[in-house]
């Protein structure tokens, strides 16, 4: 059965009294401190992800468990605009089943929105939110829907605008490139992007190899790369997967070989190359493209705090995490909304409409300035909904992900003229 959990309970209600001031401050009763004018109705949002330890799915807890922590801090600093947080978790299973209930378990609790939630099963989801007329607010980009539902509205250009980025990253540094990826149908839209990127800066195309993204062994996969990329780069997006393919790699790998190794954030993070051996991690000099600045930079930095003092040390919210990060990103789209609709109620249907009509969402830098007006979308079949097609360049130097290159690199035109991999 799929878990789910509200962060808040009932308590009771509690009556003071300021003979002094003459007046009385109710607490727990609809009402948050630091809130003038009367109470405003709470909100209530959910965020899903899948909470396994199976070998062959993914575990993306961290981002559940920062949206509870982000309800304690903007609670206790008088909400969103007047109204309390309420936050849902639900535990979506890696599975099709478990993100349907979920979407269901929304729907039934009347949520206002979806928030920095991640699921790889965009059809079986989206379908009872659009029902519902629920917007998805920046899920974590692992499903294609997300990029075509008129109620779903993404914060990054998913793994897309990664494999994108990641063919103008080597194509800086490689004469040629190996792309080791999933037989999967996302899988299959890799290449294309992959080589669009290559082809920009007269770079021949990868050689493409397909692989099962749940393997305990990459052995054949690996002496094909080695024998096929020379002394290029071997680039491997394979999620779970990506540490067994590279363990698979460097043991089959000659010492004066001259390969370099690269990968995007999701299949690569700070917690891997920590896992690792940090400094004498075999990722070490890899390349990586992400989707925001590294973790260690100063604009995380509210983030951090917040995590310091209102995560009570839970272990599963790590700040270098592309999950917990974009959690962090989708909450300040929904702060930014709701404050903008300035109203006593907040509906799914208002925050959907106050988002189409171009309310603007600043989030610090970490990513540009976000905004989901017609004119603002890619507009392409594949990845109609995306409005934010930069990514950042990022490389392991010491152990640790760090900028490449400043700022941010756009790579709306090659989604835009993708080759089809037909």
């Amino acid at each position: 059965m799929t878990g789910w959990r509200r962060l808040t309970s009932p308590r009771p209600c509690k009556l003071f009294t300021s003979v002094a001031a003459g007046a009385l401050l109710i607490s727990g009763c609809g009402a948050l401190p630091g809130v003038s004018g009367g109470s405003r109705e709470a909100v209530t949002v959910m965020t899903w992800a899948p909470d396994t330890t199976g070998a062959d799915t993914v575990n993306m807890a961290g981002m559940p468990a920062m949206a509870r922590t982000y309800a304690r801090w903007i609670n206790e600093k008088g909400g969103i605009d007047g109204h309390e947080l309420r936050v849902l978790t639900c535990n979506e299973q890696d599975d099709a089943a478990g993100a349907s209930k979920c979407a269901r378990r929304a729907a039934d609790e009347n949520v206002a929105a979806v928030v920095g939630s991640y699921s790889r099963h965009g059809r079986a989801f989206l379908a009872p939110l659009e029902s519902a007329g629920i917007p998805y607010i920046g899920g974590y980009g692992a499903s294609a829907d997300e990029f075509t539902s008129y109620l779903s509205y993404p914060v990054n250009g998913g793994q897309p605008a990664l494999v994108a980025g990641n063919g103008e990253q080597l194509a800086a540094s490689c004469e040629r490139v190996t792309l080791v990826r999933p037989n999967t149908l996302v899988g299959d839209s890799m290449p294309g992007l992959l080589d669009t990127s290559l082809s920009r800066s007269d770079r021949p195309a990868s050689y493409d190899i397909s692989a099962s993204e749940a393997a305990t062994s990459y052995d054949a996969e690996a002496a094909k790369a080695l024998d096929r990329t020379g002394d290029g780069c071997v680039t491997a997006v394979l999620g779970q997967g990506t540490e067994t393919f590279f363990d698979s790699f460097r043991r089959l790998e000659p010492e004066d070989s001259g390969v370099r190794i690269s990968s995007v954030l999701g299949s690569v993070g700070q917690g891997l190359i920590d896992r690792t051996g940090g400094p004498n991690s075999p990722f070490e000099g890899a390349l990586v493209t992400g989707w925001y600045p590294e973790s260690g930079d100063a604009r995380w930095n509210e983030m951090r705090e917040v995590i310091r003092k209102y995560a009570f040390g839970d272990n599963r919210i790590d700040p270098a995490d592309t999950g917990v990060q974009t959690t962090w990103i989708a909450y300040t789209v929904l702060k930014a909304v709701i404050e903008a609709m300035d109203r006593q109620d907040i509906t799914a249907g208002g925050i959907s409409v106050s988002l189409n009509r171009g309310t603007e969402v600043d989030t610090g830098g970490l990513t540009p300035a976000l905004r989901w007006r017609f004119q603002d979308l890619v507009g392409t079949a594949a990845y109609g909904r995306v409005v934010n097609g930069r990514v950042t360049f990022q490389v392991v130097r010491d152990g640790r992900l760090t900028a490449e290159r400043k700022g941010f690199v756009d790579v709306t035109e090659t989604l835009l003229n993708a080759r089809s991999t037909g």
